[in-house]
């Protein structure tokens, strides 16, 4: 199964209460970290593929807080591919790249965009970027983006899928924080959104 997310700054020390920016009301950042991590862990297996649309983490540059990142992402379930997002570093991507294991599937625990990549699943071409991503006219495509936290573009080819968006209001059950979106979660959130700009033309 294929899942999406973007934005947990990890160790993220600015965003562990954060009611105007990113709505993380936390106590440490280690509560912040874990409550993450557990909600992730719920949803995903080590047979699924994370997208994880950029700012993974906050951290110097420095190999201690690069093996300390490294030791949580570890303890996240499935594949795991990165896009870069803006405080993602190429020196700690090539960091996570020399640490790369095989999991139990023989699939490697991380994978690497430095810009973006293509889906196509549900009878949609999805953009996976970090920043949003202007499509102009689409029939079938959907930017899937983070960065904006909470925020969305007003912009029906465009879809919020980090741990703070506001879009997950679309979907018929609320997601615990830092759960990554599914699949069928994307597809759902995608429609409502277009049922949503299809009101507001009348």
């Amino acid at each position: 199964m294929l899942f999406f997310t973007a934005d947990t700054h990890f160790y993220d020390q600015k965003m562990v209460y954060s009611p105007q920016f990113a709505k993380r009301t936390f106590i440490n950042v280690e509560w912040m970290n874990q409550t993450i991590v557990d909600h992730w862990n719920q949803a995903v297996t080590d047979n699924d593929i994370v997208y994880h649309l950029g700012d993974v983490a906050l951290i110097a540059s420095k190999k201690v807080a690069y093996q300390q990142t490294l030791s949580l992402l570890e303890t996240l379930a499935g594949q795991i591919v990165f896009i870069k997002g803006n405080h993602d570093s190429r020196a700690f991507f090539k960091f996570l790249q020399q640490h790369n294991y095989l999991l139990a599937n023989q699939r490697r625990k991380f994978i690497f965009h430095d810009v973006g990549c293509l889906l196509k699943f549900d009878h949609h071409q999805f953009f996976l970027t970090h920043y949003p991503l202007l499509l102009g006219v689409s029939k079938n495509g959907i930017n899937l983006h983070g960065h904006i936290h909470h925020a969305s573009l007003n912009s029906v080819t465009n879809l919020n899928v980090g741990v703070d968006t506001p879009e997950s209001d679309y979907l018929r059950e609320e997601v615990p924080f830092g759960t990554p979106f599914s699949q069928a979660q994307v597809n759902e959130m995608v429609q409502a959104k277009k049922i949503d700009f299809q009101k507001r033309l009348f």
